[in-house]
């Protein structure tokens, strides 16, 4: 008989240092599949648990799949209709012989941990000896209730966040080994406390990539099911946040163990040269022009601290108000989340000249509007399709757009916050980005995917956000001192381990 496995997940990463929080409106405007929907799913992280899943002969049992642009912690009210409703779903689709979990790991409920709590619920649902496993984001904040409960969790393997589609498959894999008897998974998540910043996060070179070498390399071992290594969303603020390393072996708690803290150990000796090296916009480009002059290659301004990959709202004009005043006599790109001057640009049209201030309306704690006077160079619905990464293939709105040109640097002017994985955005609207002398990026490594081969240099800024490049100066309420950076060593750390079921 065909072995019934079913399919659902809440999805998203939350920021405590937003002032904005998530809603299921959030949800209806990016991805919210329900039942039959899900099986539609061709891309990402759940359209390759589909592909895999179908591959092993598994009958599918559609739940939900809901997944939004990261941002605030879920209202309450938010959460409990979509848990209400998922674990309704599952409940009605009882008796099955496995659930997969396609999750991000780094969600929050104002103040409290999504995931656990979601992956606890189903356990209860489902009993001890149906298997449950989840697959993460490398970013996850892996907690105590989500290794007791799961039976597996798996990370993604590459960050920019390649690998979507492969993990789904490795995920669903394991479920059907578990389901089919194969393994008899033992799992184990050691963890020490290192909260850095995205940038110096990436897989294909510098500090995490080591680690994440050598944490994959560990699956090449007699009895190794699956390694992961982890970084955490360090704009959560919650309990016993950090990372590390996360081993199953086949039936070998102790291997997984001791595994699981050599990569934890090797994660914490790497943590200064996970702290980057950062720039004021105006020094940025001063620098940029007096190395190449106007005339130079691709220069980018990494505004990593206004990232709505990180929930922060995309409203920042740091960065574009360094470049207007320092008028520079090539092209300049930047974009700005404001959804008053979209409008404003609307009820006029193109060639219209217009002045309006651009940012800092949805989240004003972080600088002022910056007043303009620009002309209307194109104006759009905000439509455009996703040409890989999370949402690949996927067509999502920025909401209603315009494209504005102040002198040399042109604004792309939003509605809605979108995640940002290429140059998908700015195309959309015509804006040229291989003609750029300087473009703003606010995401600290999508900007692999979007310029590649094409930038003669970078720039991290230092402006102010929610997803700052560094935690140095960050407070959290609910994250218990000591922890990295905010303590530079802690005398006889040793990885916090979490061992699973048993």
């Amino acid at each position: 008989m065909q072995p019934r496995i079913a399919l659902g997940a809440i999805f998203t990463e939350s920021n405590h240092l937003v002032g904005t929080a998530t809603t299921l409106a959030d949800f209806d405007r990016t991805e919210f599949r329900r039942g039959g929907e899900v099986l539609g799913a061709t891309d990402g992280v759940l359209g390759g648990a589909l592909r895999k899943l179908r591959e092993r002969g598994a009958s599918i049992v559609p739940l939900m799949f809901a997944s939004a642009v990261p941002g605030g912690p879920l209202t309450r009210d938010c959460y409990a209709t979509l848990k209400g409703e998922l674990i309704q779903r599952l409940r009605d689709a009882l008796p099955v012989d496995g659930v997969l979990m396609p999750q991000h790991g780094a969600a929050a409920v104002e103040g409290s941990d999504l995931d656990g709590d979601l992956i606890a619920a189903v356990r209860a649902v489902v009993g001890p000896s149906v298997p449950v496993v989840a697959t993460l984001d490398c970013h996850a904040h892996v907690t105590p209730s989500m290794v007791s409960n799961a039976d597996a969790l798996l990370a993604w393997e590459t960050y920019p966040h390649r690998d979507t589609v492969t993990t789904g498959e490795r995920g669903a894999a394991m479920l059907m080994d578990i389901v089919e008897k194969r393994v008899r998974p033992a799992m184990v998540m050691a963890k020490v406390p290192v909260i850095v910043g995205g940038f110096m996060g990436s897989t294909d070179d510098g500090p995490f990539a080591e680690v994440m070498r050598h944490t994959k390399s560990l699956e090449r071992e007699p009895g190794v099911l699956s390694a992961s290594a982890f970084l955490v969303q360090p704009q959560l603020d919650l309990p016993g946040m950090g990372g590390g390393g996360l081993v199953i072996t086949d039936g070998n708690p102790a291997l997984a163990e001791e595994l699981a803290a050599g990569i934890a150990r090797m994660y914490w000796d790497r943590r200064f040269a996970l702290e980057p090296e950062i720039w004021k916009p105006a020094d940025a480009i001063a620098e940029s022009l007096l190395r190449h002059g106007s005339a130079g290659g691709l220069s980018l301004l990494l505004e990593t601290s206004d990232c709505a990959g990180g929930g922060a709202s995309g409203d920042s004009v740091a960065a574009i108000r360094a470049l207007v005043e320092a008028n520079a006599d090539r092209l300049s790109l930047g974009m700005v989340v404001d959804p008053e001057a979209a409008a404003h640009c609307h009820r006029h049209g193109p060639g219209d000249t217009v002045s309006l201030t651009l940012g800092h309306k949805i989240d004003p704690r972080w600088g002022e509007p910056f007043p303009v006077t620009a002309r209307v160079v194109k104006l759009s619905d905000g439509s455009f399709t996703y040409s890989g990464g999370i949402w690949g293939g996927q067509t999502v709105s920025m909401g209603p757009s315009a494209r504005l040109r102040i002198g040399n640097v042109e604004v792309l002017v939003a509605s809605q916050a979108t995640y940002d994985w290429s140059d998908e955005q700015y195309r959309s609207l015509g804006m040229d980005t291989d003609a750029a002398r300087f473009i703003v990026a606010k995401n600290p490594m999508n900007y692999r995917v979007a310029y590649g081969g094409r930038y003669r240099e970078l720039f991290v800024l230092d402006t102010p956000g929610p997803t700052p490049a560094s935690q140095r100066h960050v407070r959290y309420e609910r994250l218990a001192r000591p922890y990295f950076p905010a303590d530079s060593d802690i005398p006889g750390l040793t990885p916090t381990i979490l061992r699973g079921r048993t």
